[in-house]
């Protein structure tokens, strides 16, 4: 392997994932910064292939996938989410999930217009893109494909997906970090199919956004 070689495909990836660290331990992270950064880095380790190395796959993109399969697979872990996991996550914790960040939504749709749009470019693109595009795919080509090296690929950044979701109090980093997990076993079995991916997480949140809208489950 040469320098070159050497700095693209092993430096590369180490300095953006440290810049990102950084970032979160200044108290400067964003997703869309985080998910530029990413980008950046697949551009100069891939170059011209850079959107297929994340999981953007021309031939994987149909309507059935996208439009039908994806939303009823959205809806259906939303709802999970929303019934099963977080009251058990309450009762494991005794502590009531946070959700006093989107109170602003319940009833205000211009507001609510707005968030749908921000969740679209930032959670569904932006963390996928970081999450399961980049860091999965990355961690895969240093530590291999095995059985336990994907499991620990999952559960290493489902943990990691739950602290970035720490506004929602210990009980929201606990579910956000198992939808986490279950976004990349997703991922896995549709072998890193990325826009599948984004779009149950949009539709994910796009479901959680309704919710919040009329106030269920308040």
């Amino acid at each position: 392997m040469n320098t070159k070689t050497f700095l693209t495909t092993k430096v590369t990836p180490v300095i953006a994932i440290l810049l990102c660290c950084l970032l979160y331990l200044l108290g400067y992270f964003y997703i869309i910064i985080a998910a530029l950064i990413m980008l950046v880095a697949s551009a100069i380790e891939y170059k011209k292939d850079m959107f297929k190395s994340l999981g953007f796959q021309r031939n994987r993109i149909n309507v059935k996938s996208l439009l039908i399969i994806a939303p009823i697979l959205g809806i259906v872990m939303f709802l999970f989410y929303f019934y099963i996991m977080v009251p058990s996550a309450e009762y494991l914790t005794g502590q009531p999930i946070d959700f006093s960040v989107f109170e602003v939504y319940k009833g205000n749709l211009p507001a609510a217009l707005s968030l749908l749009v921000i969740i679209w470019i930032s959670a569904a693109f932006g963390e996928e893109i970081v999450f399961r595009g980049y860091l999965m795919r990355q961690f895969t080509k240093f530590f291999g494909s095995s059985k336990i090296s994907l499991v620990i690929n999952i559960l290493l950044f489902g943990f990691i997906f739950g602290c970035i979701h720490a506004y929602q109090g210990i009980t929201g980093q606990i579910v956000a970090g198992v939808t986490g997990m279950l976004l990349a076993i997703i991922f896995h079995l549709r072998k890193n199919d990325l826009w599948f991916v984004i779009a149950v997480h949009g539709f994910f949140d796009t479901a959680a956004l309704v919710f919040m809208y009329y106030g269920w489950g308040a």
